[in-house]
């Protein structure tokens, strides 16, 4: 049995995790909402690792909520493959504060590079905390150049758009803080996108994350085609758009 390792960096922190077949498709690659659940674990294994779990920093009145997330497919993980999974802090851009992570395979080879937004949140009040007002630790900043595009904000036009169905938030799909667990997007994307591009290539995905989905609420997931790919919106029961997320697809698996 094979020992994982671990490391807390200056700046940041290294885990090696094995993909299961809960984490992958069909064709046993790793789906986008393995990815995407990554992005949250281990942004919560570097704080834990430095003392800074989610309850004290609640005491503190300072947690963070996943704004927006990009990813670059490189070289999609297969079931069983084990990955170093390495994620940094890099500073602040504007309200957001930033993290980067890569995904390496056992050969050295870049599966995976990420980008994320988080906003800082007092979770009292719900009040969104400017970068400043972190007072846990130094924000520290990565001079990595991670191989991926900046987080986008993403738009629907308001005419066109495919119906695509509903989905109700089911008790499954939440979290710990008793909202639709920012992973779960992912396969509610590729559950509704159009059968013909469910199992293309992805290359490319970001999500903003614009509103909190609770039980029993219905989203109305509305989609277009467009010259990247294609793009898809939930809104919520009061029809205010809770996620948007855009899907980018080539012509082969790297």
């Amino acid at each position: 049995m094979q020992d994982f390792k671990q490391k807390l960096l200056e700046n940041g922190y290294f885990r090696q995790e094995e993909l299961v077949f809960a984490d992958c498709d069909r064709n046993k690659r790793a789906r986008v909402a393995t990815l995407l659940s990554k992005v949250g674990a281990y942004a919560g294994y570097d704080y834990d690792a430095r003392g800074l779990t989610h309850e004290k920093l609640y005491a503190m009145r300072e947690v963070f909520l996943l704004s927006r997330i990009a990813l670059r497919i490189h070289h999609c993980p297969m079931a069983r493959d084990v990955l170093d999974i390495t994620t940094w802090e890099n500073g602040a851009r504007g309200a957001h504060m930033q993290r980067v992570f890569e995904m390496v395979d056992q050969t050295g080879r870049l599966c995976v590079s990420v980008k994320s937004e988080w906003i800082l949140v007092d979770p009292l009040t719900r009040k969104i905390l400017r970068p400043a007002s972190f007072t846990a630790k130094p924000l520290m900043t990565c001079d990595r150049v991670i191989d991926c595009p900046d987080p986008q904000k993403i738009t629907l036009p308001r005419q066109g758009l495919e119906e695509l169905g509903e989905r109700q938030v089911r008790w499954s799909d939440l979290d710990g803080n008793g909202h639709l667990f920012s992973g779960r997007y992912g396969d509610i994307v590729w559950d509704y996108l159009p059968a013909d591009l469910q199992a293309l290539p992805v290359q490319e995905f970001q999500i903003n994350y614009s509103r909190e989905a609770t039980l029993g609420e219905n989203l109305r997931l509305l989609g277009i085609r467009d010259e990247h790919g294609y793009r898809i919106e939930g809104l919520g029961p009061d029809g205010m758009s809770c996620f948007t997320a855009q899907c980018v697809f080539g012509d082969t698996w790297g």
